[in-house]
């Protein structure tokens, strides 16, 4: 793990030298978060790791974390960044588990990414497909293990079963999609109107989505806009549009909540409660992987995620490319602008 108090250690001897984006007190994220550069100990401990961060993503926890309404909340001042992706630098004299070069991941409670070089211990690092594009890598963390998890733990689902999902053009849910497709399952996706939004529903159907449209025309009754029955429904947003999904729900359907976008209580139809046996559940990607009693099940969900997107049956999601002087900019747009995901790369572009 980072050693500065959440922080790197400090030793007399240092001499690398790596910028780092962190916050002295919780607020709002483009006001707080400051860049500052900071030195490493120009020795490992023989369990000690040095990598070089290659791309890093700001996600919405990101965002929630800074302000302080996250689940997890780190001592202050705190590393800012919970995602990205590594290459091995360097390795002390004990490491088994990675070598130089080897492309990696940190754990999924340890922030921190928003930086150039880190030193980690070796059980802190998870490593991915060496030849995983950066574009694919930066953002492999959180999203594509999220989408995968929600189509294959909540609902017993066959080829051709619909899966409804609100929040559908942000980056899970458009891996939702994807992985959708890839499984046999069909998509009917909820997004909210747009000034492109002829642009977007074509984009979205590209990547698979069966069925795009947005919250003006569902809630419209002269549309009567027919959803189809599903037997899960991923709710990212809350709401009125999460009363609509659960209200399409089959029997003994499941309705998973993993966001909560427009910050208004997750709602339901009694009835159906009552008489259909839905039910409602939560996830956490950090619930996940807490539970897991050994790495195989991690390990098999990394390996089809990275085959799909390699051979290209998974494409990348749009973003942003910003360098980490561009912090006040990229975190202001990622708060309002949600169709491409903004990513501090470490090097120029």
């Amino acid at each position: 793990m980072l050693k500065l108090n959440s922080s790197f250690r400090s030793l007399a001897s240092r001499s690398l030298s790596t910028r780092q984006l962190f916050y002295e007190k919780r607020g709002k994220p483009e006001k707080v978060v400051q860049l500052r550069t900071i030195e490493l100990a120009d020795t490992l401990a023989p369990e000690e790791v040095l990598i070089e961060w290659q791309a890093a993503p700001i996600n919405p926890a990101d965002i929630n974390q800074i302000q302080g309404t996250y689940a997890l909340r780190p001592s202050l001042p705190a590393a800012a960044g919970l995602e990205g992706a590594a290459r091995v630098s360097k390795i002390g004299s004990a490491v088994k588990s990675v070598k130089p070069g080897d492309q990696v991941l940190t754990s999924y409670d340890i922030p921190g990414t928003w930086t150039d070089f880190g030193i980690y211990d070796q059980k802190h690092l998870i490593k991915i497909d060496n030849d995983l594009p950066i574009e694919h890598a930066a953002l492999f963390k959180v999203n594509p293990p999220s989408a995968y998890l929600m189509l294959k733990e909540y609902a017993q689902l066959n080829k051709g079963d619909w899966v409804v999902q609100n929040c559908a053009n942000l980056a899970a849910g458009k891996q939702v999609i994807q992985i959708a497709r890839i499984l046999g399952f069909k998509t009917f996706n909820v997004i909210r109107n747009r000034e492109d939004l002829r642009e977007l529903v074509k984009e979205m159907k590209d990547m698979g989505a069966d069925e795009v449209v947005t919250e003006e025309e569902l809630y419209d009754k002269k549309k009567k806009i027919k959803m189809p029955r599903a037997k899960l429904a991923l709710n990212g947003v809350g709401g009125k549009s999460s009363l609509y999904l659960a209200t399409a729900l089959e029997r003994g359907g499941c309705m998973v909540t993993y966001g909560g976008m427009s910050r208004q209580p997750t709602q339901a139809p009694t009835a159906p409660l009552i008489f259909n046996d839905i039910s409602l559940r939560g996830f956490w990607l950090m619930t996940w992987i807490r539970a897991q009693k050994d790495v195989s099940a991690l390990q098999k969900m990394y390996a089809d995620l990275s085959g799909w997107m390699k051979s290209g049956e998974i494409a990348p999601i749009p973003m942003v490319k910003r360098s980490l002087v561009e912090h006040k900019e990229a975190l202001a747009e990622a708060q309002v602008k949600f169709d491409k995901k903004q990513v501090f790369f470490m090097k120029k572009q």
